[in-house]
């Protein structure tokens, strides 16, 4: 894949992808009952417009739809039935559009202390995401790999995007070198990981240097090798990290630059076109596309199959 270190041209032509994400859980012995929360449904944003979208569970239940504390769509059930397994299909389709351009010369020392404590004084609404989470603390590690990008009076959407450039160019991506519970501490001293990986890593540099960020869960069209067919469910789930610029909080982006470590790309609001965003947050615990609560049940089997394509291929 071709990277792009530089913010995308605004596309006169919209794409439109059909996305299918199918998880299917087989339990043994059976799970007596169960509750579920799937963060399955892309939401519009200003560089995607959600044209349909469906769920498929089996066995079949009530859902209930609604919004998070992040603004994502939850979709919540529970199964008060004895079951061997579970299957969750979403299908989405989605027309996207490169992201608009915008020049912000804001320092991030100007953004380290627009998000300074200040007692007495109301916050930014984006304070949270300051503060370290589970899978993207504060440490000094963070902070010593971050610094040599953040020079003084920087502006802070030149100093993300290098720093975005030099994890994809340190970092070694290999599929199964770590899961989802591999500290992101442990996956900065390895530099080896995959796309959660190195968006913690991202997340946690960014906010030991005192700056707001976000995770970001998602989609990205990847292209068969030439003259190859695409290979259905052969994808996978993508996730990066975005930063906030508060001089750009009443642009179309609402303020966030979305980085990409994995492919080096960045962009406002999305990396590119070919993305789709699905959920944000501190970081995957908020985002986690399925996740749930058992009782009964014991050893289990997991398949995940993903596939996204250009709309009518």
């Amino acid at each position: 894949m071709k990277p792009v270190t530089a913010l995308a041209l605004e596309s006169e032509l919209p794409m439109r992808l059909a996305i299918t994400h199918e998880t299917r859980y087989q339990y043994s012995p059976s799970v007596q009952t169960a509750q579920h929360v799937a963060h399955l449904q892309p939401a519009n944003t200003p560089c995607q417009q959600v044209l349909h979208h469906e769920m498929q569970i089996e066995p079949g239940a009530p859902v209930e739809h609604s919004i998070d504390a992040f603004l994502n769509h939850r979709a919540y059930w529970a199964l008060t039935h004895p079951h061997d397994g579970l299957l969750v299909r979403a299908y989405s389709e989605i027309q996207t559009q490169e992201p608009a351009t915008a020049l912000c010369r804001q320092s991030w020392e100007s953004v380290r202390e627009h998000f300074r404590y200040r007692g007495g004084q109301a916050g930014d609404v984006h304070s949270g995401f300051v503060f370290g989470s589970h899978h993207a603390p504060v440490h000094e590690a963070f902070l010593a790999y971050a610094q040599s990008s953040f020079t003084p009076g920087r502006p802070l959407m030149q100093a993300a995007q290098e720093l975005t450039t030099r994890m994809h160019r340190d970092f070694s991506y290999e599929s199964d070198s770590t899961d989802i519970n591999t500290p992101a501490l442990e996956a900065l001293t390895l530099k080896r990981g995959v796309c959660q990986d190195f968006a913690h890593i991202l997340l946690a540099c960014l906010r030991s240097m005192g700056l707001p960020a976000r995770y970001v869960s998602g989609y990205l069209l990847t292209q068969p090798p030439p003259g190859q067919a695409r290979l259905i469910g052969s994808d996978a789930s993508h996730a990066w990290a975005s930063v906030y610029l508060p001089e750009l909080a009443s642009h179309a982006s609402q303020g966030w630059l979305d980085l990409d470590p994995t492919n080096d790309r960045c962009g406002l609001a999305s990396p590119g076109e070919d993305y789709v965003r699905l959920a944000v947050g501190r970081d995957f615990a908020d985002v986690s596309p399925l996740r749930g609560v058992l009782q009964g049940g014991g050893a289990h089997t997991l398949d995940v199959a993903v596939t996204v394509a250009p709309l009518g291929e």
